[in-house]
């Protein structure tokens, strides 16, 4: 198994042509092997193996083996198993997934974010949300309906009020649709979009999200100060003395009494009161407004504010930590996977299916796309209509049957939604079959995997099965070859005579394909890479 494992990284590569120059180094059955095939093999691991490991003619008949092995697990149609074509699906897919996306583009949406973690900015929104038909039904309606708000703002009319009065926020009844502080990532993609590129003091245009249209406006942008580490004493409003409470325990604090052991006997806060009262730690927009900035006007470890109130009761509040915002390098590898995992990270592609429109400059039937649309139902398309291309690409032609198909019972979706879809996925799967024609790193891996996966299901096939599974047949070669092993009983070398079965095994199989296949070396070719390599 250990010298198999060699054997695989050792040839991974074989199959593939990596040169321009296509020198015949030997044939297998009349077909080419080319020499930059062989030697990008070989000087895979040059730099790895030991200096007697390196003689070409012993590397050749390795990548010779290899090949025959390859030829081998093909005639036996190994690459038509279920098992094998569902690991190749799932590798592929998981090698093309950095392919998907526009890197420079990426790298925009890094930095983006990264400026919008150290800057943060208020806003408050009215929303008027999607009515249970859906969003798709209710767009024009609900865009003018906020125009027409956004109007009468301009008008002079208080935007808190209007908020109260229209938005469908259940909390605009309360804070007038302020949604206070935030930075990167605590909004929506669109709703963060607006926020930061609306100047403070003006009103948005309306724009949409998945709870339905905004329009918001700006009251503020500021540095971040990062999160903090804080504890806090509660007496909740309910109490009728509670006001006098607190000032009662602050100034015990004041006079030297101990924040935590006030906070564990009186705080009102019992999930943070048996801990002294202390927090998670939070950043802007994680606390209601009046606790946030009374936070903010603490300066050193340990102060502790004056009382004040918020809708939960009032509070004094000490300062344990301040952690300020981290530099891009330190906070790089985590905005790249919040990135990766927030619906920020679908524009990337979207910017990559516009780049490849623009680069494959595809072609699309009007008439045949009008004539789906004009007949919902599709009953009196004809087979020809159907077989005719509606969308072209390059020399891929996509019949319209295959979007006929594809809008089926999606009727609830607009129909230039429908198409616009589509029409992007065609793109996007034209791309990934072209990947290999473009990107020779992604072609030499998938080639290597292909290859990689094959051997080792020939070789479970034909050498380990058979040593580990055959109690028998590893029992007769033991008794033909005892001598070898000084008289030993099975049980205690077993685990020698399965690797020498194994490799008697190889050389019989190896023997029986080398026969099998008619082999040429081109004996001058050879000569001139050995020559190369000693120079």
């Amino acid at each position: 198994m250990k010298t198999l494992s060699t054997f695989i990284i050792s040839f991974l590569f074989a199959g593939v042509v990596f040169a321009q120059k296509k020198q015949v180094l030997l044939t297998i059955n009349n077909e080419p092997v080319y020499v930059s095939e062989f030697k990008r093999v070989y000087e895979k691991n040059l730099d790895q193996i030991k200096e007697e490991d390196k003689d070409i003619d012993k590397n050749l008949d390795l990548f010779i083996n290899y090949k025959l092995k390859l030829i081998d697990a093909y005639k036996l149609k190994l690459d038509t198993s279920k098992l094998y074509k569902s690991e190749l699906s799932s590798y592929k897919n998981q090698l093309m997934t950095p392919y998907l996306h526009d890197d420079e583009f990426k790298q925009k949406l890094l930095k983006e974010a990264y400026e919008r973690t150290v800057n943060e900015v208020r806003a408050s929104h009215i929303l008027i949300s999607f009515s249970k038909k859906g969003e798709h039904n209710d767009s024009i309606s609900i865009k003018q309906k906020l125009q027409n708000v956004k109007d009468r703002i301009a008008k002079g009319e208080s935007f808190e009020k209007l908020a109260k009065e229209v938005s469908d926020d259940p909390s605009a009844k309360v804070n007038a649709g302020d949604l206070g502080y935030f930075s990167a990532f605590r909004m929506v993609y669109p709703f963060e979009e607006a926020a930061y590129k609306t100047k403070v003091g003006e009103v948005s245009e309306p724009f949409k999200t998945r709870f339905g249209f905004h329009i918001l406006k700006v009251t503020d942008k500021r540095k971040s100060k990062g999160e903090f580490e804080t504890a806090h004493i509660l007496i909740r409003n309910d109490k009728s003395n509670a006001k006098s409470i607190i000032d009662s325990l602050y100034n015990e604090i004041r006079k030297g009494a101990s924040f935590e052991d006030l906070a564990k006997k009186f705080s009102d806060d019992k999930g943070s009161a048996s801990n002294g009262g202390k927090l998670p730690k939070f950043g802007s927009g994680r606390m209601v407004l009046p606790f946030e900035k009374a936070v903010l006007n603490l300066q050193k470890e340990g102060e502790v504010s004056k009382p004040f109130q918020t809708r939960f009761g009032w509070h004094i509040v000490k300062l344990i930590k301040n952690y300020p915002v981290k530099t891009f390098e330190e906070l790089e590898p985590e905005l790249q996977q919040r990135i990766r995992t927030s619906n920020r990270g679908n524009l990337s592609v979207k910017k990559l299916i516009s780049n490849l429109k623009t680069k494959y400059k595809p072609q699309f039937d009007q008439n045949l796309i009008d004539l789906v649309k004009n007949n919902k139902e599709n009953t009196t398309l004809s087979s020809e209509k159907l077989s005719a291309p509606v969308i072209t690409i390059k020399e891929k032609q996509i019949p319209l049957k295959s979007f006929v198909t594809y809008i089926e019972n999606k009727k609830y979706i607009p129909f230039d939604d429908l198409w616009e879809k589509f029409q992007n996925e065609e793109i996007l799967s034209y791309y990934k079959d072209d990947l290999e024609n473009i990107y020779p790193e992604y072609k030499y891996t998938l080639q290597e995997y292909k290859d990689g996966l094959l051997l080792f299901d020939l070789m479970k096939l034909k050498i380990w099965d058979k040593s580990q599974n055959n109690t028998k047949e590893l029992e007769t070669y033991f008794e033909t070859n005892k001598a070898k092993y000084k008289g030993e009983e099975l049980d205690k070398v077993r685990g020698e005579v399965i690797n020498d079965y194994q490799k008697d095994l190889e050389d019989n199989w190896i023997a029986s394909l080398r026969k099998e296949n008619t082999i040429k070396i081109n004996k001058r070719t050879l000569k001139k890479i050995k020559k190369s390599y000693n120079q």
